[in-house]
Parts: structure tokens; C-alpha cells; sequence
């Protein structure tokens, strides 16, 4: 499993969740509830986890998965859950190469859309940036310079947005960047959250997931 990168570990599971929950379900007439759905699920992550059926790289989310189970019930979603890892997964499996090109079209396009947009900027301690109320997007330079060669993304960058999460991370995913989840206390930019893209779009975490596409 040492060779198995996070993204594959967490598409093994949610595909194998999902079969397993299909297998359940034509064989039980109730199993279609949400209720019933998300009891099943829960008790086959349990089992998942006991028994160390999948890479240990998703056993801090298989536990949080399992406590959100059994404190919310249906409310957590596992099925939704699942399924838009499938969906978003499955996609981004062959979206590696090109990312830094993915990168400079995104900023392109939502500068055309009035973002303000920064990549000349040092940013080594905390700032504030007046934006006039315009969605804003800061890379610093450093990074915007160092970790990018031609087309392909060297190293992870920082991305310090003010935006609504979910139309932002909508872009992202157009453009086949993967984003880690956004963080204001890591931010360094008063106002912002703190994203990361990552090479190959190998987060080390569960990216922002993106909703189910009929």
C-alpha cells in the first residue's frame, strides 16, 4: 500500500462503500431510507476500520466519518458523502498534468470577472488588503515565481482568497485544480482563507467537494 497515493486510497473506498451499499439494498426492501442507509454505512466503515481493509492514509477520515454517524444518524450524509467522492475522484484521476496552465486560465478568467487579482506580492507576515468589495485572489511571489515550470506545478501553492467557498471552489474544479480546504487561521491575509493546489492534484487531505453532477 506504500506506493498508493491518498486520492486512490479515498476512490477505493468510496466506490467500495457505494458497492456495498447497492449489494445491501437488493437485498433488503428497507434499505432505501436514509435511516437504513445511513446505519449500514456506518457499520461498514466500522468493520472497514477494524479490520484495516484500506490504506491507513484515510483512517483519520474513516474515524471522523464514523463519529459524525453516530452523532447526526442520517443528517451526515454518508451516501452523499461517498458519492461525490466517486464522482470528483474518478474525474480528477486523469486531470494531473497541466495544472500551473489550469492555474494561470483560472486567474485569467476570474480577473475578467473582476477579481482583484496579486501575484507580485511578498507575503511573509500578516496583511490586510483593501479590495473595494471585489472578490480578491492573492498567490505570493515567491511562490507564483519558484514553484511553477512551464505548464506543470513544482511545489504546492498557497492561494489567499475572499470569496463565497462554494462558487470559488466551482472554478477551481472547472479548471481540474483540486483545493484543499480553506483556512482562516492559516491565512496571512486579514479577511481571507488560506487554499493550497497542490502538484498532480495529490492533496494529502479531502479536497472541497464539488455537488453531484446528474
Amino acid at each position: 500500500m506504500s506506493d498508493t497515493s491518498y486520492n486512490q486510497a479515498l476512490l477505493e473506498f468510496a466506490n467500495a462503500g457505494l458497492a456495498a451499499l447497492s449489494d445491501y439494498a437488493a437485498k433488503s426492501s428497507s434499505a432505501k431510507t436514509p435511516a437504513a442507509e445511513s446505519h449500514f454505512l456506518c457499520s461498514w466503515m466500522v468493520t472497514a476500520l477494524k479490520e484495516r481493509r484500506f490504506s491507513k492514509l484515510i483512517a483519520d477520515d474513516l474515524t471522523f466519518w464514523i463519529r459524525q454517524a453516530r452523532s447526526m444518524g442520517a443528517a451526515a450524509e454518508l451516501k452523499l458523502l461517498l458519492q461525490k467522492i466517486s464522482q470528483q475522484y474518478s474525474y480528477i484521476a486523469g486531470k494531473q498534468q497541466g495544472l500551473a496552465a489550469s492555474l494561470k486560465a483560472m486567474l485569467t478568467e476570474l480577473e475578467a470577472d473582476d477579481w482583484l487579482i496579486i501575484t507580485d506580492q511578498e507575503v511573509t507576515k500578516k496583511l490586510k488588503l483593501a479590495s473595494d468589495g471585489h472578490s480578491s485572489l492573492i498567490i505570493p511571489e515567491d511562490q507564483f515565481q519558484q514553484r511553477i515550470d512551464g505548464n506543470e506545478l513544482l511545489k504546492p501553492i498557497t492561494l489567499y482568497v475572499r470569496a463565497p467557498e462554494p462558487a470559488f471552489s466551482a472554478v477551481a474544479y472547472k479548471h481540474d485544480l483540486l483545493l484543499s480546504a480553506g483556512n482562516k487561521k492559516a491565512s496571512l491575509i486579514k479577511h481571507h482563507k488560506a487554499y493550497q493546489i497542490w502538484p498532480k492534484n495529490l492533496q494529502p487531505a479531502l479536497a472541497l467537494l464539488q455537488p453531484l453532477v446528474d
